[in-house]
């Protein structure tokens, strides 16, 4: 399975509509994953024209993200792996720990908040952060996630340029 991941997309202030970089890659998945500050529920539309959408709020997101179906925090099982999402995982020191309290069975954790890439292990889960393809930062480009899933395990997680 493949899985794109997103967050901190803040339309329509950054996303205009899906940057072309962005939709080169998400045709290629079977599932996206918005890990929050969507911002406008549109950009969830435009999004399911690739795949099907699982999302959190994040802070800037309204009652329409809300409506679209987004929660607080989310457990999902993909094709076997169990994926915790939630949009701020709380300050860097501590956060796998913290992660694993809030997630207990969770293999892999997707957050977004710092518009930060970050792929780390520790305290027995995995957290993953996309970074943010519109609000890049500090950071040198905006960037997605990609994730492969194979037989109950997460055999690729890569983090991608697309600025």
């Amino acid at each position: 399975m493949k899985v794109g991941v997103v967050a901190d997309t803040h339309a329509p202030r950054r996303w205009k509509g899906c940057p072309p970089e962005v939709a080169r890659w998400l045709r290629e998945v079977d599932v996206i994953l918005h890990a929050g500050d969507v911002c406008v529920a549109s950009v969830l539309d435009e999004l399911t024209a690739f795949a099907p959408v699982h999302v959190v709020m994040g802070n800037n997101d309204g009652p329409d993200v809300a409506g679209w179906g987004a929660v607080e925090r989310l457990e999902l099982d993909l094709d076997g792996l169990t994926v915790g999402m939630v949009h701020d995982a709380g300050r860097a020191g501590g956060r796998t720990a913290r992660m694993r309290r809030w997630f207990p069975s969770a293999d892999l954790v997707v957050f977004g908040h710092s518009h930060i890439p970050l792929d780390e292990t520790g305290d027995g889960v995995r957290i993953f952060n996309p970074g943010s393809p519109t609000d890049r930062r500090r950071q040198p480009h905006g960037t997605i996630g990609l994730l492969t899933i194979e037989h109950g395990r997460l055999a690729e997680a890569i983090i991608v340029p697309v600025t």
